[in-house]
């Protein structure tokens, strides 16, 4: 079973959901603007991203530039920021088991598969 951090409203998210349901495969989707995850819930994305946090951070949204940009954040810091402001969150991540991946490009999902 996969599970996807889904943002319906934008385009790569849907597409990487679109390749999940064309090969067949169950998904669990978490719209993760509505359900946000927890600090340690986004600490284990990032291991099974194998990623630090300043990397999964949206530097386009306005939320970033106001309150962000040009700031030297710890890994903590930059978690507390995500689940205060969900928007920062890239997406989408899908995961299963013990690896995820980020589906920018979309394609990405096919090493889940």
């Amino acid at each position: 079973m996969l599970t996807i951090y889904h943002n319906p409203r934008c385009r790569k998210s849907r597409e990487t959901l679109q390749i999940i349901e064309e090969n067949n495969q169950k998904v669990q989707i978490v719209e993760y603007l509505k359900d946000v995850p927890s600090e340690s819930e986004l600490k284990e994305l990032l291991e099974k991203l194998g990623l630090e946090a300043h990397q999964i951070i949206r530097k386009g949204e306005p939320v970033f530039k106001e309150n962000y940009k040009g700031k030297d954040l710890t890994n903590e810091e930059w978690i507390k920021a995500m689940v205060e402001n969900p928007k920062l969150i890239e997406r989408p991540i899908v995961v299963k088991g013990q690896k995820a991946v980020l589906g920018r490009p979309p394609e990405n999902v096919l090493d889940l598969i």
